[in-house]
């Protein structure tokens, strides 16, 4: 499932730290090669933006009206896009995937760009979809010791890459567990299915965005060293695997390691890197995509 367009109406704009933070160029760089989303950091002393269109996200871990409110919106999309309703469960993993996939950018880019992991938890990110921005509060961050922000006042040193990776997947689990409280009994998962899609999000956020930036086959690299199928909570490895075209053309794909649920509304038309999209239909799709690429 793509991520709704930006809306091309500008929001007001936020006022940003008067010192870049140590990731702010990982940030402007997503935002170049991404324009769908925008991240901004507010300074230690002012306040996450709300109004119309703003979520807390501390708001949607907390369950409730904030919610219901998030959810909504997933409701109402697929009854304009597809004129049916969706089941409930079908709606939460839909709002899930929604906010979760750009949440794990918040993460990952600065490490995969900048070798610098943000602790980014529920309580300093405000989130509006609609726009494709992202908002959040100065947070600690670690780095290797030869980093030249290893002197930060907010900088924790790990020794060398694979701590680099573990302050990632931990990172990555502190954020989306509060969300996974609230999302998952509406979503009807639990445990081993819930942690397959956090790896489906991370994988295929960081996939796409390393693609965007021509970097796609060090982003598989990166992701792979990440999450290499033995990493609890999460579940399952990246999925990738190669495919060839009638040309014999090497053509990248992956297996999910969970179901986007898409396949309630349109069941001949699954992701293709759906388990049920078999490699023959995979290998047309992927070359037609090329080729409308040029």
């Amino acid at each position: 499932m793509p991520l709704p367009a930006p809306a091309p109406a500008r929001l007001p704009a936020l006022s940003a730290p008067s010192t870049p933070s140590p990731v702010a160029d990982a940030y402007a760089r997503l935002a170049e090669v991404f324009p769908g989303l925008q991240v901004t950091e507010v300074p230690a002393d002012g306040s996450l933006p709300e109004g119309p269109g703003w979520v807390e996200v501390a708001a949607l871990a907390a369950g409730g009206a904030a919610l219901d409110t998030f959810l909504s919106w997933d409701s109402e999309q697929v009854e304009r896009d597809y004129g049916q309703q969706a089941r409930p469960d079908v709606v939460a993993s839909f709002g899930f995937h929604r906010y979760a996939w750009p949440a794990c950018l918040l993460i990952t880019v600065p490490w995969f760009l900048v070798r610098r992991v943000p602790r980014v938890t529920v309580d300093q990110v405000s989130f509006h979809r609609a726009r494709g921005r992202m908002a959040l509060r100065p947070t600690s961050f670690a780095c290797l010791p030869d980093d030249p922000a290893a002197g930060h006042p907010l900088a924790v040193v790990v020794p060398d890459e694979e701590a680099l990776r573990s302050e990632v997947r931990s990172a990555v689990a502190a954020h989306l567990l509060p969300l996974f409280e609230s999302f998952g009994p509406r979503m009807r998962r639990r445990g081993r299915a819930l942690w397959g899609t956090a790896t489906d999000e991370i994988v295929e956020s960081l996939w796409y965005v390393g693609h965007l930036l021509g970097e796609e086959q060090r982003a598989m690299a990166e992701l792979e060293a990440l999450l290499p199928g033995s990493t609890k909570p999460y579940v399952g490895g990246t999925g990738f695997r190669e495919l060839t075209g009638p040309q014999g053309e090497p053509l990248q794909t992956r297996d999910r390691a969970s179901c986007c649920m898409f396949y309630t509304l349109r069941p001949e038309d699954t992701c293709v890197t759906c388990p049920r999209t078999c490699d023959t239909e995979r290998v047309e799709r992927l070359v037609a995509e090329r080729a409308a690429q040029g």
